[in-house]
């Protein structure tokens, strides 16, 4: 009897069991709600298609991959609350996230705390990688590289006087001050800095002190649907300077679509040219990754973001593949063996940061494009 109640035992715990248990959980702490709600929402269906697209050829280690999503509302400490429950709870060994800079500089501690290790798909901050966390991977450009990358074009641009209107936060700020130091190195003089909040949607006051200004170009940092916005007002009270936008996060195809005119002429530096498949670093995988996203009825415009998730989850599964194991401390190791063409250009970590706490971070390509009636185009330099 007592035999038979064991057997019965075993069965139904087996049947309790999650059903995940063959599979490789991979943490997904994205904004699916709130301010970045569409660009978090592109991330992560990019990693789906990733997913898929692993799984299909075996899995990574004979099992397949499984992505654990969880909203963090566009808030830092909601993102810090998921990446706890991620960890804890769900038992994922390895994350990707958290899309802004101030949402991942929240999950950071976490990180650090449970020695997880977490692939930096978006944020830009510069504090990301030079904070002493040796569990943050990042294959987006911090705002330094990117000022670094587009110095050369400064003078080709003719830029004389440069203001600032950021994102009153770690990814604005940062950018604020990244650029500036580069641009006043390359002889530029660097104007005012005017901040507004993510959820802003009246930006006139800054507007009118930008247009009295004397500077000739605006460099904007925010996200797509704040730049729609900022474009109209722009048009709307004449203010027609130069304007570049950085970050990689304005999504050009959406602000034709909504801006319409008042977007033309505009600039901006994008990490990705789904555009010219041809001009990328493997326009193969470009053209293969394009044609899936059409496939599954999504927008073209959402490829600028979504190719993120579809990269962070490939150097993900690399890792693990490296590691051989889908645990923490070997995957975080793993991470330095990291070494493929990503859509926009390779991944591969080089050190950042302070001694023996040294972040990982990846180099981007870099290009700088420009609407032009109604389309994107490469300006010639």
């Amino acid at each position: 009897m007592r035999g038979r109640l064991t057997l019965t035992t075993a069965i139904l715990l087996a049947l309790a069991a999650p059903a995940a248990a063959d599979t490789i959980r991979i943490g997904v702490n994205e904004p699916l709600t709130g301010a970045f709600a569409a660009s978090g929402t592109y991330v992560v269906n990019g990693a789906k298609i990733a997913a898929d697209e692993i799984n299909a050829k075996g899995g990574v280690l004979g099992r397949k991959i499984e992505l654990v999503i969880e909203d963090n509302k566009s808030n830092p400490t909601e993102a810090a609350a998921v990446a706890e429950k991620l960890i804890t709870s769900d038992k994922t060994p390895v994350m990707m996230g958290a899309w802004g800079s101030s949402l991942t500089l929240a999950v950071m501690p976490k990180l650090a705390e449970y020695e997880v290790p977490m692939l930096v798909e978006t944020s830009s901050s510069g504090k990301i990688t030079t904070s002493g966390n040796p569990f943050v991977f990042r294959i987006s450009p911090p705002s330094a590289l990117e000022a670094e990358t587009f110095a050369p074009m400064v003078a080709k641009l003719g830029l004389k006087k440069v203001d600032f209107l950021v994102l009153n936060n770690d990814f604005g700020r940062g950018a604020a001050v990244d650029f500036g130091k580069m641009l006043k190195e390359k002889g530029v003089q660097v104007g005012m800095t005017e901040t507004m909040d993510q959820g802003a949607q009246d930006m006139s006051a800054q507007l009118a002190k930008l247009k009295a200004s004397d500077s000739d170009t605006i460099m904007i940092t925010s996200a797509v649907d704040q730049l729609v916005l900022l474009f109209k007002q722009m048009a709307a009270i004449g203010l027609k300077k130069r304007v570049i936008t950085t970050g990689g996060s304005q999504n050009p195809d959406q602000i034709i679509a909504q801006a319409g005119s008042a977007a033309d002429g505009t600039l901006h530096l994008t990490t990705f040219l789904p555009w010219i498949p041809e001009k990328t670093p493997d326009p193969k995988a470009t053209e293969s990754f394009i044609g899936e996203w059409k496939k599954r009825g999504f927008q073209f415009a959402g490829v600028t973001e979504s190719f993120r998730g579809y990269d962070g989850i490939r150097a993900i599964a690399h890792a693990i593949e490296k590691a051989g194991k889908a645990e923490p401390a070997a995957i975080t190791k793993a991470f330095w063996a990291v070494d493929f063409t990503g859509l926009n250009g390779p991944i591969r970590f080089a050190k950042s940061g302070p001694a023996g706490k040294e972040s990982g971070q990846s180099k981007p390509d870099v290009y700088l494009i420009e609407i032009k009636d109604g389309r994107v185009v490469v300006p010639t330099l």
